[in-house]
């Protein structure tokens, strides 16, 4: 099939709020050296689409205006360097941005094969959770079997996808939500624990069912006042790994606490690395958390899809935090 010049797109002109994302037609991108052009099937949402959204996250230098960082489609052409026998091949994919279009481009080596096991919607909830899990858990948390870890947002994409690569990997996952319906939901996903943290306190819970040993890594994505709080959950020689601020970009922590316990405090984003980094994650992901895909064994959790006219209604959703899982639009 002929790759036509336009395509439907979500690219707003200036910031705001759900409203300002409307279709509009913007021409197919052209994929440069080592990149390919992905017929997008479908496209996950994620917390930092929205940020941008409001114009508190504007996309990396070089990448397109159009929010997504995660689709799964069809190869349908390749930029130079890249071999023209993977035209054809259904990938999913991580970008630095241009998922919520009909067409986007990536780096040919953060494309991960789509298997059967997948459906399209399933396989764009993929890539942006599982980089972010795995670099963070277990590669600067050094998490392995046997490690109890908190996450916080235990029924977001990133808690979800927390849940499930622990449940694989041998961890025991302890997670913090907000409602008794979001906890339960949890730990029907596998979670060991689920806190309501706005009616228990999350420190003295984890205390308790460590049998006051606490937990070898926290995955925060709060920030603010729970740093210090996160950092009572931890066991001797632990390790705390920010990856948002949504609570607050500053925290003050008790210094010779950390010094006495030797605590590892460390972060990461992941949208600014580059490509190569990128690739070299994609690489790791196809070696062990793969064969699980490709077996059944690991889906992201779907809370609701949303044709891309609707994008609005899939930002509204995330805003209003009743969803358990991702959210993603179809192309359809």
């Amino acid at each position: 099939m002929a790759v036509p010049l336009t395509m439907q797109a979500i690219d707003p002109a200036e910031p705001g709020g759900p409203e300002v994302l409307r279709p509009v037609e913007r021409p197919v991108p052209v994929p440069g050296e080592g990149e390919v052009l992905i017929r997008v099937a479908a496209a996950g949402v994620n917390r930092p689409d929205v940020l941008q959204r409001k114009g508190g996250y504007p996309p990396p230098p070089g990448a397109p205006s159009i929010p997504g960082l995660e689709v799964a489609g069809e190869i349908v052409a390749t930029g130079t360097g890249v071999d023209t026998v993977v035209v054809g091949q259904p990938v999913c994919a991580l970008l630095a941005g241009g998922g919520y279009a009909e067409y986007a481009v990536a780096p040919y080596g953060q494309c991960l094969p789509l298997p059967e096991a997948l459906s399209t919607v399933e396989g764009a909830a993929l890539p942006e959770t599982l980089f972010t899990v795995w670099t963070n858990l277990f590669e600067r948390a050094y998490a392995t079997e046997g490690d109890t870890v908190l996450v916080h947002g235990g029924t977001s994409g990133i808690g979800t996808m927390a849940i499930a690569l622990g449940r694989l990997f041998g961890l025991t996952v302890i997670v913090t939500a907000g409602s008794d319906e979001k906890c339960a939901a949890a730990v029907a996903l596998g979670a060991a624990h689920a806190i309501n943290y706005r009616t228990e306190d999350f420190v003295a819970r984890v205390k308790e069912v460590t049998g006051g040993r606490g937990c070898q890594a926290v995955l925060d994505m709060v920030g603010g006042d729970y740093v210090p709080r996160n950092l009572q959950c931890l066991a001797d020689d632990g390790r705390h790994v920010s990856i948002a601020v949504q609570g607050g970009a500053v925290a003050t922590v008790p210094i010779f606490e950390i010094m006495r316990r030797r605590l590892t405090l460390t972060g990461s984003t992941l949208r600014p690395r580059d490509a190569a980094w990128k690739g070299l994650v994609a690489d790791e992901l196809h070696r062990t958390v793969w064969p699980h895909v490709e077996a059944g064994r690991l889906k992201p959790v779907i809370d609701r899809s949303f044709p891309l006219a609707q994008a609005a209604d899939a930002h509204r959703r995330m805003e209003a935090g009743d969803h358990v899982g991702k959210i993603v639009l179809t192309m359809g």
